[in-house]
């Protein structure tokens, strides 16, 4: 570092030029957004403190919904579907990394009245309050350097994360039924994954509604859209200000800022790396997980892996008893060899009883009945393979067969 020295041998940091600081500042949006909703659920959003890239929540417009997750979520018996997992749904369960081809299946129950909300004490809470702790040491230095320029930034870049907190606080309201009166069937529904797998979930009416199909409802502390436009104006020019100011305080200073942004960068990733399941509170939730009678027991949630989606599918059904929902959520071709399939497989299905785990765990388990479906359907495929190719030489003949198959 002799760079750094001046002839003397004493070290000079004046020499040494961090103006391009203030960019820390402004760098790291994707793992801001990550967990931008439910950080602004928190009741700390409000509390003054360094942030990187807060422009990332100084939006032109803020979301009207939570993010949804891809899949098709079909319901046993209501006959409700969808082609998106609503948010909460997916943290509940947290199914959408089963492995390829795979089933597994919970009960949910509501077993208390309290929201779903952001965890108080959890991985976010640390990096809001160290961004707290920092804001008060780079105060601190501040006064101590005599340093206007280091105070002004570190007022504006701390007060701002309280203005963008203000805007973006918001409560979840999940749906719920307004008439009680009358008997509802069961909410037991079916989502199907992008990789071939399936979740089944044993639930009543209400709790299918919050957590899957009825939307989930945003409602902001500051609600008036002009005025949120406004204050995101005034955030913009908070953070231009407090990047100029930086560039222009002490070296010292500049060299404390980088580091409490590079410390803030790098806990914010780690956060957004973490599962989401772990920033959101729905205890008001019980999941329990059943299992198959091939499932493996010392996986996580007892998942029953499988060769080919087929047998995913056999098994799902095997579980549910019907096969309603698999035409609903187009689940399988529309032919008449998966259609014979579907209902050689619901009959097969009828047979399934409950026992207990043989582990000792007191696990519902349902019995898979042994029944080859590959091999059923491969001959039934073969069979339709071979009418078609008879339906081409003798179209009459054909015709009278498939009347009577009908």
């Amino acid at each position: 570092m002799l760079w750094l020295q001046a002839e003397n041998g004493e070290p000079v940091l004046q020499q040494l030029q961090l103006d391009i600081v203030g960019f820390l500042a402004i760098l790291g949006e994707g793992s801001v957004l990550a967990n931008a909703q439910v950080s602004t659920l928190s009741r700390w959003i409000f509390l003054p403190r360094l942030i990187p890239a807060p422009q990332a929540l100084m939006r032109p417009t803020r979301p009207t919904v939570l993010e949804p997750v891809d899949g098709h979520i079909t319901g046993i018996y209501s006959g409700n579907h969808k082609d998106s997992i609503n948010h909460i749904g997916n943290i509940v369960c947290d199914a959408n990394n089963l492995p390829a081809h795979s089933v597994r299946v919970v009960r949910i129950e509501r077993t208390a009245s309290n929201e779903v909300k952001s965890r108080t004490i959890a991985p976010l809470t640390s990096v809001l309050f160290l961004g707290f702790f920092l804001s008060c040491v780079l105060l601190g230095l501040s006064i101590w350097r005599q340093d206007g320029m280091s105070l002004v930034a570190t007022c504006l870049l701390s007060s701002l994360s309280s203005l963008i907190g203000y805007g973006n606080k918001w409560k979840l309201k999940l749906p719920k039924r307004g008439s009680k009166k009358g008997k509802v069937p069961p909410g037991d529904v079916v989502i199907r994954y992008p990789k071939g797998s399936f979740l089944i979930v044993r639930c009543p009416e209400d709790v299918a509604r919050e957590l899957y199909f009825a939307p989930e409802t945003i409602e902001y502390m500051l609600q008036h859209g002009p005025a949120y436009r406004l204050l995101s104006l005034v955030g913009t020019i908070m953070l231009m200000g407090g990047v100029i100011c930086l560039a222009n305080a002490q070296i010292e200073a500049q060299i404390a800022w980088a580091a409490s942004y590079m410390l803030l960068g790098s806990s914010y990733w780690i956060v957004a790396a973490l599962p989401a399941k772990l920033h959101w509170d729905y205890s008001c939730y019980t999941v329990t997980n059943e299992s198959l009678s091939n499932s493996d027991m010392s996986a996580k949630g007892y998942p029953s892996e499988s060769d080919t989606y087929t047998q995913a599918l056999w098994k799902a059904i095997v579980v549910s008893k019907r096969i309603d929902w698999v035409r609903l959520s187009n689940a399988c071709p529309d032919t008449r060899a998966w259609n014979k399939w579907l209902a050689q497989a619901q009959e097969q299905a009828k047979t399934v009883e409950l026992t207990e785990s043989k582990t000792g765990d007191k696990v519902t388990t349902w019995e898979v009945p042994d029944w080859n479906a590959q091999q059923a359907l491969v001959a039934l495929m073969n069979k339709q393979a071979a009418d078609d190719t008879a339906s081409i030489k003798n179209p009459e003949e054909t015709v009278v067969r498939n009347s009577e198959d009908v």
